[in-house]
């Protein structure tokens, strides 16, 4: 497959009006895979006004951008005009810290969590670890802040934490999310294993109701109120009065506010706008809520 001048064009003004350029499958709130969920989520913590294609939406540019770069994988991120490479590769410059200078920032904090693992947790570590000479025990928490455990060699760029005699390799995000870890062992009905408490973790999206927020509206309490709804939809059923639009700049905006801003987000029936606010609580925003029933359920409520 050839680039026809007309792709290459629109890639490289894209490319050349934004400083950060992620091409990924989906957007940062909905993202379609799961190494565009990974990639989109280092730059939410590094860098929120980046810009993004979504090139599901778009067939020449999810073939066009592959040729241009002669990079076979999406995603791809670019800065200053520059290809950085796809997940793996920022995910490698994220734990080392070349990212972060690569965006113009400080050097990451590496200084090693405190964690607490109790005695039976230690016991039954060492007892798996037996007979695997050489292997590393490594902790991740992902993004929904689920920790999973594994064996493999040390990279050399980890950051390690220790407790009852157990030693844990961490990268760069896992490290901030485990500050505080308790790790314990538990039996039960279910099976045994090992738990894992993480006070890191941001508060859930908590349920809203239209009556609640209404009354909220009337008080004068009401939490900041963010329409994620389309244009077209906002045209055939107003916004809520005083609402913000999600658009990119209210986007950054909102990224940039203190992470105990109470906001609710909306949409028609209430699902969009829950991945909506997963999306803010997972950059770390404690007071987050999700209208149930979006506007359907405002309108209808008396």
């Amino acid at each position: 497959m050839s680039l026809s001048e007309q792709t290459r064009s629109k890639i490289e003004q894209q490319i050349a009006s934004n400083r950060v350029v992620l091409y990924m499958k989906g957007n940062p709130r909905q993202p379609q895979c799961g190494f565009s969920a990974k990639t989109a989520g280092i730059l939410d913590e590094l860098s929120p006004g980046y810009s993004t294609f979504d090139v599901l939406a778009d067939e020449e540019i999810r073939q066009g951008i592959k040729i241009y770069s002669d990079w076979p994988t999406i995603p791809q991120l670019y800065i200053d005009g520059e290809l950085i490479g796809g997940c793996d590769i920022v995910t490698d410059m994220y734990n080392s810290g070349e990212l972060h200078t690569a965006l113009g920032l400080e050097a990451p904090d590496r200084t090693p969590p405190e964690i607490s693992i109790s005695d039976q947790a230690a016991e039954k570590i060492r007892m798996g670890m037996q007979d695997h000479t050489g292997m590393a025990l490594h902790m991740s928490i992902d993004a929904n802040w689920q920790p999973q455990f594994g064996l493999q060699p040390a990279q050399g760029n980890e950051i390690s934490a220790s407790s009852n005699g157990i030693t844990l390799l961490f990268d760069l995000q896992s490290a901030q999310r485990a500050r505080g870890a308790v790790i314990d062992w538990v039996d039960a009905l279910d099976g045994s294993g090992l738990d894992v408490t993480l006070p890191a973790a941001p508060a859930p999206v908590k349920p809203m109701q239209a009556d609640e927020l209404k009354q909220a509206i009337e008080n004068g309490t009401a939490p900041l109120i963010v329409d994620v709804r389309s244009q077209q939809d906002r045209d055939s059923v107003a916004p809520i009065t005083g609402a913000m639009v999600l658009d990119r700049d209210t986007l950054t905006e909102l990224q940039n506010r203190p992470a105990e801003t109470p906001m609710v987000f909306v949409c028609n029936v209430g699902n969009s706008s829950r991945g909506a606010a997963e999306h803010f609580r997972k950059l770390g925003f404690t007071d987050v809520y999700n209208l149930q029933g979006g506007m359907q359920a405002f309108n209808s409520t008396g």
